[in-house]
């Protein structure tokens, strides 16, 4: 069953495109992720009424797998999150979420 963790991001107007290069398909994060075969995607939504407001899922395999990729690639990560800090005004984690019955996550 698929983990997902939903992160929310608020962005200022001059920071936007250098924070959907970094956590779009292609950006760090994502090159980070794919090291790990559990990993299976992440989206980024832009809220449709507020530009500077951002969702991330990033769809992993199971928690446990999620959390064996974090200790793996702690310093990989800290320093990316460290290196991304200033394109976003807050951050804050949604919640961790698990794939109900007839959704799928692949692709």
């Amino acid at each position: 069953m698929a983990y997902v963790i939903v992160w929310e991001f608020r962005v200022g107007p001059n920071t936007r495109e250098q924070f959907e290069q970094a956590y779009g398909a292609n950006g760090e994060w994502v090159r980070c992720f794919r090291k790990d075969s559990a990993y299976i995607r992440t989206d980024l939504l832009r809220d449709a009424r507020d530009a500077g407001r951002y969702l991330t899922l990033d769809v992993w395999e199971s928690e446990s797998a999620y959390e064996a990729f974090r200790e793996a690639y702690r310093d990989e990560y800290r320093g990316i999150d460290a290196r991304c800090e200033g394109l976003t005004e807050s951050e804050q984690e949604v919640g961790r979420f698990v794939a109900v019955l007839g959704l799928s996550l692949r692709g």
